[in-house]
């Protein structure tokens, strides 16, 4: 590997997935290794924080060791050693904290602290190059947020959730209907299969704003499963899980869209988890090309779309070239935001 190359070893360890990389020059994938935990917090129906810890003590070093060996470099090689510091849980966010110290302090290396969040929108870097201004409609597990940035490194929340996130309600509404974690998957294949036949409410979609509300949906889905089971009635689960899944994402695109009337973006990139939804993907696609021809939307692939460290890297090279380093006193920040990175 050519030394005039930036070499980044990211690691990725805020929930369910401990996963290592190395990334050249902020956009080629030299590696990318994802060790997943989905099947030990599935039979609790959730992630469990203290499993997901002891999951990722057992695992981190391996995957740090096949991301390098995959991406055939050498530590001296390394430009940086890139980490999420937050948001995400406390415990796990500390195995990959401190992995990395020990590694950029063992190697003389500057030490790249990330946003969870920020490497959820850079993943599209790693597909096609970015274009500024742009707006970033991120939806995960956690988090719900249209961002609007103007150049490299600068966030700016115009909108965000006021209660659940959309990723929570389809765990939620998953569990409702029976289905095993990780419900979101389940519903979005079963919503193939029904149709939007109980018009579930679009929540805040008509008011001036750009924030997102979607506890009145989960409610009003429990409550009509819950009525009809005290009527002993039977509810079609398809149609349920098709009209759950109209109303989220109606509500999102319709929101995004309504942004890119006001802000003067070149581009639309969507980020996060939720993102690997092939119903949210197909309407964002569909509404895109007939109201915005002319904005190029990028969607990263599937396996982009969860977390991995592979967009770690890729925020971090913007960091890396602000020299926005951080000591051996990194800690874990579980409930950061991109308020806090200004």
């Amino acid at each position: 590997m050519s030394k005039e190359s930036n070499l980044i070893l990211a690691i990725e360890t805020s929930c369910d997935e401990t996963s290592a990389a190395v990334i050249k020059d902020g956009k080629e994938i030299c590696s990318n290794i994802v060790a997943s935990q989905i099947k030990s917090h599935m039979r609790f129906g959730g992630v469990v924080p203290e499993i997901a810890s002891r999951h990722h003590v057992e695992q981190i070093t391996q995957c740090i060791e096949e991301a390098m060996k995959e991406a055939n470099v050498t530590y001296e090689e390394l430009s940086g050693v890139a980490v999420t510091e937050g948001p995400g849980l406390v415990g796990a966010l500390l195995i990959g904290v401190n992995a990395a110290k020990a590694i950029a302090f063992a190697h003389q290396l500057p030490l790249i602290p990330v946003n969870h969040m920020a490497g959820h929108i850079y993943a599209n870097r790693l597909i096609e190059p970015l274009t500024f201004p742009l707006l970033a409609l991120v939806v995960s597990g956690g988090h719900t947020e249209l961002v609007y940035m103007e150049k490299d490194g600068d966030y700016q929340i115009i909108g965000e959730t006021r209660d659940d996130a959309s990723g929570e309600a389809y765990d939620k509404v998953g569990r409702v209907l029976g289905l095993t974690y990780p419900g979101g998957k389940r519903i979005d294949e079963m919503a193939k299969m029904g149709s939007d036949t109980f018009h579930f409410p679009r929540g805040m979609i008509k008011e001036n704003n750009y924030d997102f509300s979607f506890s009145g949906l989960k409610s009003a889905f429990i409550n009509t499963v819950h009525n009809a089971e005290q009527k002993g009635e039977t509810l079609n689960q398809f149609d349920l899980a098709a009209s759950f899944q109209a109303s989220v994402i109606d509500v999102l695109v319709s929101k995004t869209l309504k942004a890119i009337h006001e802000y003067p973006v070149k581009q639309l990139v969507l980020a996060g988890g939720v993102a690997a939804n092939h119903g949210l993907r197909a309407e964002l696609t569909n509404r895109m090309n007939q109201e915005f021809p002319s904005i190029r939307l990028s969607i990263p692939p599937l396996s982009l779309c969860g977390d991995n460290a592979a967009m770690i890297g890729a925020a971090a090279y913007v960091a890396f070239n602000s020299g926005k380093f951080s000591g051996y006193d990194l800690n874990a920040k579980p409930g950061l935001s991109f308020e806090m990175m200004k």
